[in-house]
């Protein structure tokens, strides 16, 4: 299996950056990391995006919804990032609730898409548990939603919240083909949703079965979203079990090109 390029969710170290954001992501760079994929990007794009270039990292897509009073600032402020993608991270349950939420759903995810799309950008959404775990029709209503979306929206499939949604990660994955873009990698119990994560590799999820059913897959986001150890020993340890595996590569300075990386070349 070939190694693809690998990014960490900021959330994972939302608490660190708030002391200290520079060293932290200077930190994320030297484990080997060459992307990162920022949240709360309206707070300060500038600044994040001067603190990234000093450590050589970039944004391989950003978290945000590029919807309401927000859409204009949200476009400028994922260009300043130099992201391509903008995914969005959450929207609420009863939005997945039935067939008409997900059918109305859907037309307004391709109208957002096209919207997005005339300012340069793809448009991409992010799971949770409850996606996977309601059915519409006896069908996951995530995957409702992806049959309903066609190309227009791609998918950052969180593979812990959907085990925890009780599906089999590798077969959803197959399920979905190729909309499937971006994987959010996570282990740990998969048994509660407020349970504490492990670094990847160190909990119960088959992390090598779930990245070889997705080839369209073309970034592996490394996020947790609380562990019961020290957050960046787990972050570390995250990319070197994955390197130790042949799932990763560490990124090494000026080799490939940060274009070539955001792509996933």
């Amino acid at each position: 299996m070939t190694a693809n390029p690998t990014a960490l969710q900021l959330y994972t170290v939302r608490e660190q950056l708030k002391a200290d954001r520079a060293g932290v992501l200077a930190q994320v760079a030297a484990m080997g990391y060459g992307a990162v994929e920022p949240f709360g990007i309206l707070d300060d794009p500038d600044g994040l995006r001067a603190d990234l270039d000093a450590t050589g990292l970039f944004a391989c897509s950003v978290h945000a919804a590029p919807t309401g009073e927000d859409a204009e600032a949200v476009v400028r402020a994922a260009r300043t990032l130099g992201a391509d993608t903008v995914i969005i991270p959450y929207l609420p349950p009863p939005r997945f609730a039935d067939a008409d939420s997900v059918q109305a759903l859907a037309r307004e995810l391709t109208e957002v898409a096209a919207w997005t799309a005339g300012q340069g950008l793809r448009l991409g959404y992010h799971n949770h548990d409850f996606e996977l775990s309601s059915l519409v029709g006896g069908v996951p209503a995530l995957e409702v939603l992806a049959d309903q979306l066609g190309d227009a929206v791609l998918l950052e499939v969180d593979t812990y919240w959907a085990a925890v949604g009780g599906q089999d990660v590798a077969a959803l994955l197959g399920r979905l083909g190729d909309r499937v873009r971006y994987l959010h990698v996570k282990d740990g119990p998969v048994v509660d949703r407020d349970d504490f994560m492990t670094a990847v590799g160190a909990g119960r999820m088959p992390v090598a079965e779930i990245l070889a059913a997705s080839p369209s897959a073309q970034w592996h986001v490394v996020e947790l979203d609380r562990c019961a150890t020290d957050m960046m020993t787990a972050v570390g340890d995250s990319l070197a079990w994955l390197t130790s595996q042949g799932l990763a590569q560490p990124a090494h300075p000026g080799q490939p090109g940060p274009a070539e990386r955001r792509t996933g070349a």
